[in-house]
């Protein structure tokens, strides 16, 4: 199965023969690109343009980080599964208030299912998150009443927000009080976390978009722009509670990330490089863990999910099945 490669040092990232060779003070590193699904480069990264043709044509997407960690842009190859009428399509569905309304609606309720049933989760277990809960399922109900998309956005916000004073309940650890969701930089050492999870979250959804004939520039949720991609953002928020913010519970809970994993430095607070490796160790992990879905008979990755969700949301754009956001049932 293919993983992501996740590159901290610094050095250099190189075609050799057939494969990827990444070369630092202390030795080089031999890289089968056959066992590569991306690339995600924290470190400061140098390649060349006979790398950046080797990737492409084995279709792997690079995505780079600045020193905090935070997403600073993709190489996204050319598309060799591009479709201009997949194109068409989510151009048709954005520029049509109701058509866009309609999958814009999903992606939120999708986002709050899946928040609620981490809570649900956590309650089980002896929290106190019932008052929590009941204030969450009653934001939730206006999803609905919302007829425009900043409306929607907005009780998004206000469902998250609600969401987010559930973390001190379910973290219960002093050095990780989440006070305020803070970004750019992150005031404390949740936030810091959080805002890393959600980097590589949306990078990852970008990499399976990429894998299908969608466009990643056209979201539907978030607006389209000329800076960025949308259509990852859209999707992550579906899987950020499941898959990053349950594994930032875990992490915390079993003490294999602690205060002493950050720094203080002039722009702001930092995880070093122990605490991103061992963040991302037991992503990859939590990624390769099946789970049964009863819509396929079968079980599937984690991973795999993300792309599943992309396969049903092209069957919507193409009229032959309504897309139903995945929730999960644990």
């Amino acid at each position: 199965m293919k993983k992501s490669l996740f590159i901290f040092s610094e050095g250099e990232l190189k075609r050799k023969d057939n494969t990827l060779v990444f070369e630092t003070e202390a030795g080089k590193r031999y890289l089968p690109v056959e066992d590569i699904k991306e690339i995600m480069a924290f470190g400061e990264v140098n390649f060349n343009k006979s790398l950046l043709e080797f990737v492409s044509q084995k279709e792997i997407l690079i995505h780079y980080f600045n020193y905090f960690g935070y997403y600073m842009g993709t190489f996204y190859p050319r598309e060799h599964l591009n479709s201009g009428y997949m194109i068409l399509k989510q151009a048709e569905y954005y520029q049509d208030p109701e058509k866009r309304l309609v999958l814009a609606r999903a992606f939120v309720s999708g986002a709050y299912r899946n928040i609620r049933q981490v809570l649900k989760y956590y309650q089980n277990r002896g929290r106190e998150l019932a008052e929590m809960i009941s204030s969450i399922e009653n934001l939730a109900q206006g999803v609905g009443d919302c007829w425009d998309i900043s409306q929607l956005m907005a009780l998004e916000g206000h469902i998250r927000e609600h969401y987010y004073q559930a973390f001190d309940l379910i973290i219960n650890n002093k050095d990780f009080c989440f006070q305020e969701r803070s970004r750019r930089p992150p005031k404390n050492h949740l936030n810091v976390l959080i805002s890393f999870g959600n980097s590589i979250m949306y990078s990852m959804v970008l990499s399976e978009i990429y894998k299908t004939h969608l466009d990643p520039r056209i979201g539907l949720l978030h607006t389209t722009n000329f800076r960025r991609f949308t259509l990852n953002l859209d999707v992550a928020e579906i899987f950020k509670p499941l898959i990053i913010d349950r594994l930032i519970f875990s992490l915390l809970d079993k003490k294999m990330i602690t205060k002493d994993d950050f720094e203080h430095q002039a722009e702001g607070l930092l995880l070093k490089e122990k605490g991103k490796r061992t963040f991302v160790e037991e992503l990859d992990k939590k990624l390769e863990t099946t789970i049964n879905l009863k819509s396929l008979g079968r079980s599937v990755s984690y991973r795999r999910l993300l792309r599943l969700e992309l396969y049903k949301l092209e069957k919507h754009l193409m009229g032959e099945q309504e897309y139903e956001p995945f929730v999960a049932s644990w």
